[in-house]
């Protein structure tokens, strides 16, 4: 089901980006109404994956690396490493990832997002891609060009 912009989102759209003032303001607008419009498409998504917001923060994470340790997992999420092997242990139930042995260090555990995962990770990245360009269409041309979307430019 792709995100719809309910009318009270689109009114708000045009004062919300004026009033501020500098990119970093502009930008932090859009991504409130960004999250406003998309977040509930995205939980819906996630609830059908079966996969809680952390898992698929841990799955992007997974889909830009070839391979992440456990230390290195708990220090991107921001977990103990029991947390992150708790992640790590669910999402491989799931099919979303296996855990392979280091060629260098048989005694080191590297976790690989699978071909589900990535497939997950691209088809929820795509819906909130179309959740915020609908909300853009909404638009004016000059809101739409006031987006620092150079702020964007050189990473995700």
């Amino acid at each position: 089901m792709k995100p719809t912009i309910s009318e009270s989102v689109r009114k708000s759209i045009s004062p919300t980006i004026n009033r501020s003032n500098t990119e970093a303001d502009r930008l932090a607008d859009f991504m409130m109404l960004a999250q406003r419009s998309c977040l509930l498409d995205l939980s819906n998504d996630l609830n059908e994956g079966k996969v809680s917001y952390a898992q698929f923060f841990l799955l992007g994470y997974l889909d830009d690396q070839d391979s992440l340790t456990m230390t290195d997992i708990a220090k991107k999420m921001g977990h103990s490493t029991a947390a992150a092997t708790g992640l790590v242990d669910r999402l491989q139930k799931l099919g979303y990832v296996s855990r392979v042995h280091a060629e260098d260090d048989r005694r080191k555990i590297l976790v690989r997002i699978s071909d589900d995962g990535r497939a997950l990770v691209n088809r929820l990245r795509d819906s909130l891609a179309q959740g915020v360009a609908n909300l853009m269409s909404q638009m004016d041309e000059t809101d739409r060009q006031s987006l620092p979307v150079n702020v964007l430019n050189g990473g995700r």
